[in-house]
């Protein structure tokens, strides 16, 4: 059996994975081994912005994941994408680039995870950041990431930011600065009008350091223990099983399905759940794929009365060939946007005392987020709720480690998750009814003016609602029997195991997840340094 030696072992190459391995190889006193059970990013749709819509439905990058039947959801089955290549799910999302809010953090902090407060944070954001406006007291420039805002104008964009202001929302020139609410224009990772996935962004700069060693298609099926220290794992390429050791410590950043999933097949789990698959708990942790959080969108679909749409430009031949050669020629157009580059944080209600919804503009429409557009010149705006109130759960379904999870959100089994999308709905209308909106607006296609009850749209929504594919919570940061990782992300009970991903955070933050995934790679790195330094 083939056996690889090294001091750090990395199983996943996603959003926190590929930073862990550029900081902890970067000082070459380290050997560090990175495992990826997907291939390489060669798939040129990855690197064209809006090539998102390609590989979310694409298997050969995507694990394809898809919920149990939802029961608030009409007992849909909803897509869950998350990445099987370099880069992990930064590789095929939407690129929006979102931090969250202050008080996110500093809510984590305040259930007990010292040193996860927005202002010990912030220093991790700004060292990740290559920003294109320049540094200042929220961001930083000279990291890996790139983070830009698009150089195109769009009207649709400009529309809906002007009948957001007219209706009474402040704008917001950057939602990672000083506040987040308001609306405005979303920034993204991008860089010179490509995506900057974490394996573009970490990952192309290690590649002369003899010390880091990647593994693509490689699955980790198992974490191997000591007693109760974790000493390395078996892992397959192909029909072959092979084992790798690490001398150090084992680092899972196999995102919030698969650090849990892993974890429980290896004994470290509820002792009820392995026991039906007869897998001996080596250590019985409740908390292991409990907490599931997501957000889920509300969708309403317009058809416009000039033909600006993406559905016009990818529907046209000669539409399609000019989008082609303007992106090729200088990278601007069609092909380098982004999955909504307008939007907002508000609050649906004026008690509240910061933004509890985001608000999102898409330049097409389809049917659920499926590759192919409506024939009609169609746009599409949705909400979901920043904060979701439904728990959900992750558990294994065999101890066969090929075999999906079970993924169960619980989507609106909450009714606070109904109400606050149904005030969202109802902003939104209020926002394509405004003049900047409604004069692009030639009707509204779905659900149409009749579904207007609240009654109606809750039904809707319970029939059309999908997910926004931010999945975390699963290996939750915090004391108790429900948390799984202590503020050093050392899971608890047990030595020289980590996990440092998103599957980390207590709570979801408001809005996109990518940005904070890649935050806590870089913190998570720096932790696991300074326990090195401390060992000597």
């Amino acid at each position: 059996m083939t056996t690889e030696q090294c001091d750090y072992l990395i199983i996943g190459a996603g959003s926190a994975g590929c930073v862990l391995a550029n900081r902890l190889s970067a000082n070459g006193k380290h050997r560090v081994l990175l495992l990826e059970a997907g291939g390489r990013d060669r798939n040129p749709w990855i690197h064209i912005p809006l090539g998102y819509g390609r590989t979310m439905f694409n298997a050969q990058v995507n694990w394809m994941f898809e919920t149990e039947p939802e029961p608030a959801l009409a007992h849909r089955r909803i897509k869950q994408p998350r990445g099987k290549v370099l880069g992990g799910t930064s590789a095929i999302n939407g690129l929006v680039y979102v931090r969250g809010q202050r008080e996110d953090y500093d809510g984590w902090r305040d259930l007990g995870n010292s040193g996860w407060g927005y202002d010990d944070v912030l220093p991790y954001f700004k060292k990740a950041e290559d920003q294109q406006h320049g540094a200042n007291a929220w961001h930083g420039v000279g990291g890996p990431l790139a983070v830009s805002s698009l150089s195109d104008k769009h009207p649709l964009a400009d529309g809906f930011v002007a009948a957001g202001i007219n209706i009474g929302f402040p704008y917001n020139e950057d939602f990672n600065g000083e506040r987040q609410e308001g609306v405005g224009f979303f920034q993204a990772t991008v860089r010179r009008g490509l995506r900057c996935s974490t394996a573009t962004a970490y990952l192309k700069p290690t590649r002369a350091r003899s010390n880091l060693r990647l593994l693509t298609n490689a699955m980790a099926t198992q974490i191997l223990f000591d007693g109760l220290r974790a000493v390395g794992c078996r892992y397959r390429i192909g029909n072959e099983e092979r084992v790798a050791h690490a001398r150090r410590e084992v680092i899972v950043a196999a995102g919030a399905v698969q650090s849990p999933q892993l974890l429980q097949l290896s004994g470290v789990g509820p002792a009820d759940l392995l026991a039906r698959y007869g897998i001996p708990v080596l250590k019985a942790i409740d908390g292991v794929g409990a907490n599931l959080q997501d957000h889920l969108q509300a969708r309403l679909v317009y058809e416009c009365n000039v033909r600006v749409t993406l559905n016009d430009d990818l529907q046209s031949w000669p539409r399609m060939v000019r989008a082609g050669l303007q992106f090729a020629l200088s990278r601007r157009g069609p092909l380098g946007w982004w999955a909504g580059f307008a939007g907002g944080f508000v609050r649906t209600r004026a008690d509240i005392t910061r933004p509890d919804v985001q608000l999102q503009l898409l330049p097409f429409s389809s049917d659920r987020l499926s590759p192919k557009l409506h024939r009609f010149s169609g746009f599409t705006i949705l909400v979901y709720k920043l904060r979701p109130d439904s728990r959900g759960t992750l558990q294994i379904r065999s101890a066969d480690p090929l075999v999906p999870p079970a993924i169960q959100p619980n989507y609106l089994t909450d009714p606070r998750d109904v109400r606050t999308l149904l005030d969202g709905i109802k902003l939104l209308r209020r926002i394509a009814a405004d003049p900047a909106m409604a004069s692009l607006i030639k009707c509204e296609r779905s659900p149409g003016v009749a579904c207007a009850s609240d009654s109606d749209v809750t039904e809707y929504i319970r029939h059309n609602g999908i997910s926004v594919y931010h999945p975390v919570g699963t290996c939750r940061m915090g004391q108790g029997s429900e948390a799984v990782v202590d503020n050093a992300l050392r899971v608890h009970g047990l030595s020289a195991l980590r996990v440092v991903d998103a599957s980390i955070m207590p709570n979801l933050v408001s809005g996109n997840t990518n940005a904070a995934a890649i935050m806590i790679g870089e913190k998570g790195a720096d932790l696991i340094l300074q326990s090195a330094e401390e060992k000597i």
